[in-house]
Order: C-alpha cells, then sequence, then structure tokens
C-alpha cells in the first residue's frame, strides 16, 4: 500500500537549505547522461563523474543534462554551485515528496512533475522529476533507475527529427513535460478497462472480493489526481510566459499540454464519481441480497408458526384428549399441517410474497 507522505524525521530541527535526500534510498551508482547539440550537431555521452558537467557557458547551443539518482547530496550540491541553483531548490529536489510546482528564480527556473508508472499488477508508481531551466541549458533530475519516458526524445534529437534541434532549452523542456504528460493517458486508458470491467461484476453478482477492487481503485485515483491536479497551475503560469526564459513559440506548445492536463482532470473526477456510483450499486445489491435471504427466512418461520403450533397442542401431557385414542389421529394431524402449509404458500403467492 502507498504511503501518504514520506518520512521527513530526519530534517527535524535541520535549518532551511539544508541537502538531505528524503526517499528511497539505493547502493546504485548515479547516472548522469551529457547531450549538447544545436542544429547542426549533437553530442552525447554518459559519466558518473560530477566534473565533466561543469564546462557549459561558454559552449554554443543547448546543453541537456539528465541525473538518475538523486541519494547523493553532495553531487548535488557541486552542480548547484556551477549552476548557480539556490540552495532551497537543491533541497526540493532531495525531498521526492513534492507536489508538482513551478518556481521562478530569475536566472532559473524550478518545475517539479509526477512521472507515474504503471506496474504489472495494475498499480501506479509516482517517480518525482525536477527541471532546471536555464537560458541555454536545462537539468533534470531523476528519482529512480526503472527507466524514464524520455526515450522517445532522445531519439528525436539524434534523428534531428521536428523542431528539438531548431529551438532552445524551453522547447526541450515542453517536450520532456510532454511526453509524462502523455503516459497519463495510457493510465486513464487502463483505469476505464478496470472500471468498465468492476461495474460489470458488480451487477452480474458481487462478492467479498468486489469492495476490495474499488477500494484500490479509488486510491489509485486519488493517487493520479494527487499528481496531476497542481500540474493545470505549473502549465498555466509556464503559458502565460511569466518568465522570460520561455519563448513565445513555445507557448503554443504548453497550450496544448495545458489541454491535455485539464482533459485528464475531467477524466479523472469522472472515474471518481463511477467508482462511487459502483460502491453505491455494491452496497444496494448486498442490500437486496440480504432482504431475499431475510424474506425466504421469514417465510419459513410463518410457514412454520402454526405447524409448531398444532405440534404444541398434541404433545401437551393430558391424559383426557378427544384425538388420542382416535385411530387416524396421526396422519389426520400431518394431513392438516400439510393443508395449512400449501394454504399459506397459495396466500403468499398471490399476494406476490413469494
Amino acid at each position: 500500500m502507498k504511503k501518504i507522505i514520506k518520512q521527513r524525521s530526519s530534517k527535524a530541527g535541520l535549518p532551511p537549505g539544508s541537502l538531505v535526500h528524503i526517499g528511497e534510498q539505493t547502493g546504485e551508482p548515479v547516472r548522469i547522461s551529457i547531450v549538447d547539440y544545436d542544429e547542426t550537431s549533437l553530442s552525447e555521452r554518459e559519466t558518473d563523474d560530477i566534473a565533466e558537467c561543469f564546462p557549459h557557458r561558454d559552449q554554443p547551443g543547448v546543453r541537456w543534462l539528465d541525473m538518475e539518482g538523486i541519494h547523493r547530496p553532495e553531487l548535488l550540491k557541486a552542480l548547484g554551485e556551477c549552476y548557480g541553483i539556490h540552495p532551497l531548490t537543491l533541497e526540493d529536489i532531495l525531498n521526492t515528496d513534492q507536489r508538482p510546482k513551478l518556481e521562478d528564480f530569475d536566472d532559473y527556473l524550478f518545475v517539479v512533475l509526477k512521472m507515474l508508472s504503471l506496474q504489472p499488477d495494475g498499480s501506479l508508481t509516482a517517480e518525482q522529476v525536477s527541471f532546471v531551466l536555464g537560458p541555454s541549458f536545462l537539468i533534470s533530475f531523476q528519482e529512480g533507475f526503472k527507466g524514464d519516458l524520455f526515450d522517445s526524445i532522445r531519439r528525436r534529437l539524434r534523428e534531428n527529427r521536428g523542431k528539438l534541434r531548431k529551438s532552445g532549452a524551453d522547447f526541450l523542456l515542453y517536450s520532456l513535460m510532454d511526453a509524462i504528460v502523455d503516459y497519463y493517458f495510457v493510465i486513464l486508458e487502463d483505469l476505464a478497462e478496470r472500471i468498465e470491467a468492476l461495474e460489470e461484476e458488480v451487477i452480474a453478482g458481487p462478492s467479498r472480493k468486489t469492495v476490495v477492487k474499488i477500494q484500490h481503485l479509488k486510491r489509485e485515483t486519488i493517487f493520479l489526481r494527487k499528481s496531476v491536479w497542481p500540474l493545470r497551475e505549473v502549465l498555466g503560469r509556464l503559458e502565460r510566459r511569466e518568465s522570460p526564459l520561455v519563448r513565445g513559440e513555445t507557448v503554443i506548445y504548453l497550450r496544448d499540454v495545458y489541454d491535455h492536463c485539464i482533459q485528464i482532470i475531467e477524466t479523472v473526477e469522472t472515474f471518481r464519481d463511477l467508482l462511487s456510483e459502483i460502491l453505491d450499486i455494491y452496497l444496494s445489491a448486498i442490500g437486496n441480497r440480504t432482504n431475499e435471504v431475510m424474506k425466504v427466512l421469514t417465510i419459513i418461520a410463518t410457514i412454520f408458526m402454526p405447524l409448531t403450533f398444532i405440534a404444541g397442542v398434541y404433545g401437551m401431557n393430558f391424559r383426557y384428549m378427544p384425538e388420542l385414542e382416535w385411530h387416524w389421529g396421526y396422519p389426520a394431524v400431518l394431513l392438516l399441517m400439510l393443508l395449512v402449509s400449501l394454504g399459506m404458500g397459495i396466500f403468499f403467492r398471490r399476494k406476490r410474497w413469494l
């Protein structure tokens, strides 16, 4: 089960800007991908030496640094000193429980997103991705090592397709954000199929496992909503071009991502309403089933009430009873019980209680 918040006790009492990693600890080395490109050239390499990331200001074109693994604060501190990144920004990068947000530090923009992934068992996992956008560089910080959604962007850079190589770092930021948002639609399609199957199951015949599935899907929907809802504000601020680092030609593309975000939010709200209705249907079905069982038991008890009375009368230990010495007394009482049962059954039938 996903944790609502991550443990922050390790930061208690520390001053602002203290670099403490909050998130999953891993022993894997930090991987850094360096991509330098312009319209005519592309250079790409991977390294584990942070010093190779430092020279950048005198180079033409755009530099994209992609760091996988943020569990070593000393590397982020060195990178921040080189690129002029504020300590509070570095602190937020290391805190992997941030909500999606945008902060303008004049010299750069700081953007936080949630990269969601769909697991084979149908559950969702979130990885925090942070971006630092400068005039001619973009630094992306990824929390995990389980792969990302940026391979398509890397292929477009290598093949020089589209506007990527002809545009600046702000367009690269748009492309990466668009790749993250597009995958939300894949998650929505999977949730839609599961909700539809769950609705059919509830109508056909719910079981004890059904309510567990409903609660699981509700948690997944809330988890998705928590990741997408703040993203609307981030894209809205980028679209309004509040920073000179975002050029006018990029705003048109950001507006498209903003529309996608609104569509995702509306779909998530629809899913929440559907799940609430499915839960109501489940509770109604369980209540109807209970009522049917109680009706059958009540009818059986009602039929046996006169039979119990007759048997009780003839079970009394009085010496002188008229029918005790009668040769046909026993079958006559049984016949009377049968006739009473049949008569009550016919009566219930006519009243449409059966």
